[in-house]
């Protein structure tokens, strides 16, 4: 089968079709999206070496549950021991020992197969395209915000970086009705919140403001970032990193000691409440569609998801 491998540099090979284990599924991958995490891989976030990606939808080939056969599911990414202490809670997500599709240990999806644990597959519904399913990963990773943070509808949330994660972190906290605003430097991906009613603002005229608010969500892949948001929360406020990228954050953590600010690391979320978000037509991803190029012109897509124009790449395999 041919896939996306990354041992230092990009390559499309063949490589022979995964053998799924007695407790996993062989999935034919029909849609595989690229992420801005994908890209600090080929940096060297992680260290990782295999097959790319962990954004994906496909059809269920053969599986340790017959009742999957055929079914279009997307995956959980991490992949936990399942006896330790964390996945015994039911928090696979932080298991010492787990596994990460594409990104840690565990090869990706930017491929014609995958094998994957059963337990980690969810069915995607009728109503869904591809298209739509494929964004569950990151459209959960948003959601987690909610599951780690209480914010409430007279909240004044600030959201830094216009990136496909920016965006569907602002699609998902406008539903609490809280006093939302979205910061970035292009204007034309900027448009794609304000085209549904979203607050917005350009960072240069955003710096030359002093608001402040009691949410601050970084999430624009850039160190800066973070600077902009500690400078952005109000005291006793709190601070959520989303970003992830290759290198270290070098900074002066005296104004969280005074201003007593709560930061909050967050990551992977809940694929359930993704699907029905899109099921229900709440949040639609869509329009964050830069591309769609075939497998065979995978590495050309993988260049053009680097260029700051673009916003989501994906992969019809």
């Amino acid at each position: 089968m041919k896939a996306l491998i990354f041992d230092g540099k990009i390559a499309l090979r063949d490589i022979p079709v995964p053998d799924p284990g007695p407790d996993d599924s062989l999935v034919r991958v029909l849609m595989a999206g690229i992420c801005k995490t994908d890209v600090e891989i080929t940096r060297g976030y992680m260290s990782f070496s295999g097959v790319l990606g962990h954004e994906f939808v496909g059809i269920v080939e053969r599986s340790s549950d017959p009742s999957l056969v055929d079914a279009r599911v997307v995956g959980e990414i991490n992949v936990g021991c399942g006896t330790c202490t964390a996945c015994m809670k039911g928090m696979e997500r932080h298991c010492a020992h787990r596994t990460v599709l594409g990104i840690l240990g565990r090869d990706g999806a930017m491929a014609e197969y995958l094998a994957f644990p059963t337990a980690n597959l969810r069915i995607v519904p009728d109503s869904l395209s591809d298209e739509q399913a494929v964004f569950t990963e990151p459209l959960a990773a948003a959601l987690e915000i909610l599951e780690q943070v209480k914010v409430e509808p007279d909240n004044r949330v600030l959201v830094i970086g216009d990136g496909k994660l920016g965006l569907l972190v602002s699609m998902v906290l406008r539903l609490t009705g809280c006093d939302l605003l979205l910061v970035g430097k292009h204007p034309e991906k900027l448009e794609l919140f304000a085209g549904i009613g979203g607050r917005i603002s350009l960072l240069d005229q955003f710096s030359r403001t002093d608001d402040t608010f009691d949410i601050v969500v970084e999430a624009s892949g850039h160190p800066s970032g973070w600077e902009l948001g500690v400078s952005r929360v109000r005291p006793r406020g709190t601070l959520v990193l989303k970003s992830t990228y290759q290198g270290t954050l070098t900074f002066n953590a005296a104004p969280l000691v005074i201003d007593e600010i709560t930061v909050v690391g967050s990551r992977c979320g809940q694929f359930g409440p993704a699907l029905r978000l899109m099921e229900y037509a709440l949040v639609d991803p869509t329009p964050l569609i830069s591309g769609t190029f075939s497998l065979d012109r995978a590495e050309e897509a993988f260049r053009r998801s680097m260029s700051s124009d673009s916003m989501k790449i994906l992969l019809k395999i």
